[in-house]
């Protein structure tokens, strides 16, 4: 993974929205991996967009591509609306749920499911797994194991560099309809088609009209607790310039540009309590840092924030909007939305998007 501000923009320039609208299911397509730039805020959803659009496309013919990148914000506004309640059933209770555990094979890699194995354990190794395959695991956990969905989201959380609660829990949801009227289902003639395998004989090579009330398979039967423990680095000498504003960064604020002329104190905040709450491995850990080295002279505090207020209490703190950082003082400053002026909750991305495709208009 590029971790170099100069290069993660380069991939930008690099993106084709015509391609990616007509491959983007397919493993092998044409799919950005912008994700965990845009997850851990060096990037934002809005200057994505508007490199793209300013190469001269129109939003109708790259509407595909606009949509995913509204799917990321619509996720965000949903969880700073609803806060810690997106950790439970947001629409209605996930229906036909056996377990509230992890299904083992899914956890050792060992569904029988070739695309689906091979899928997690790259995911193990770098930290990347595509879309399509995320919604094939999910369906396979939650509607075919019959297991709640938020214990293997955070499964699925704790591996992923692009690790965003909202995307990922609410994704999760809607797999298992319960943020979504019906539950998603992929049969092995689908996955195979978009993942380029030709297996048969599956547990999930059947017709469509029979996995909803299939038994749950032999290879899913055995579940266990995920426990997930976060390692996070040792603190930096803060070396606290007391003339000077503070600008707290954070897991989900790592942007290089933000008032990069202001002279600042700049701060990586790593709080344990969110870790706990919620866990990421070694690698994501180890990510956060390499992306914070864009941001100059930033120093690493592991603590919480009340703290690292307390011991500097004089200061003037600055930080950006999030769902998670309720509990700060100081300054808050609004993030980059790719539709600066839709906010609020939406109980659909569809009512979100008709509000969203008025403003892309504006750009025609």
């Amino acid at each position: 993974m590029h971790t170099h501000y100069h290069d993660i923009v380069q991939l930008i320039d690099q993106i084709d929205p015509i391609q990616y609208g007509k491959t983007r299911n397919y493993l092998n397509g044409a799919v950005t991996r912008l994700s965990p730039y845009i997850s851990r805020g060096i990037i934002s959803t809005k200057q994505v967009a508007e490199i793209v659009l300013d190469k001269g496309y129109s939003p109708r013919e790259i509407d595909g591509f606009l949509k995913e990148l509204a799917w990321r914000d619509y996720f965000q506004l949903v969880w700073q609306e609803l806060k810690s309640n997106i950790n439970k059933d947001v629409k209605q209770i996930q229906p036909g749920v056996n377990n509230y555990q992890v299904p083992l094979s899914i956890i050792s890699a060992e569904t029988g499911i070739e695309a689906i194995d091979n899928g997690i354990l790259s995911l193990y190794e770098t930290g990347y797994m595509h879309n399509h395959l995320r919604m094939y695991v999910a369906s396979i956990s939650c509607n075919i194991a019959q297991c709640h969905w938020l214990q293997p989201a955070k499964w699925m959380y704790y591996h992923l560099l692009d690790a965003d609660w909202a995307s990922n829990a609410l994704s999760w949801q809607w797999v298992a309809a319960s943020f979504s009227q019906k539950k998603y289902f992929a049969n092995q003639e689908n996955i195979n088609k978009y993942c380029n395998t030709n297996q048969r004989h599956t547990f999930l090579d059947q017709a469509y009209e029979l996995l909803p009330n299939m038994a749950i398979p032999e290879a899913l039967k055995a579940t266990q607790v995920f426990d997930l423990t976060c390692t996070l680095p040792s603190c930096d000498e803060l070396n606290i310039q007391n003339a000077l504003p503070v600008y707290i960064y954070n897991f989900y604020n790592l942007d290089p540009k933000w008032d990069e002329h202001e002279e600042a104190n700049r701060i990586l905040l790593l709080e344990p309590e969110h870790f706990k709450d919620y866990p990421v491995g070694d690698k994501t850990i180890q990510f956060v840092l390499d992306l914070s080295k864009n941001i100059k002279n930033c120093k690493v505090y592991v603590g919480s924030f009340e703290s690292l207020h307390q011991q500097y209490a004089s200061q003037n703190f600055h930080f950006k909007e999030h769902p998670l950082n309720g509990h700060f003082k100081g300054t808050q400053h609004e993030r980059d939305w790719l539709f600066e002026n839709i906010k609020g909750y939406f109980p659909s991305f569809f009512s979100f998007w008709k509000q969203a495709e008025k403003q892309l208009k504006k750009r025609t």
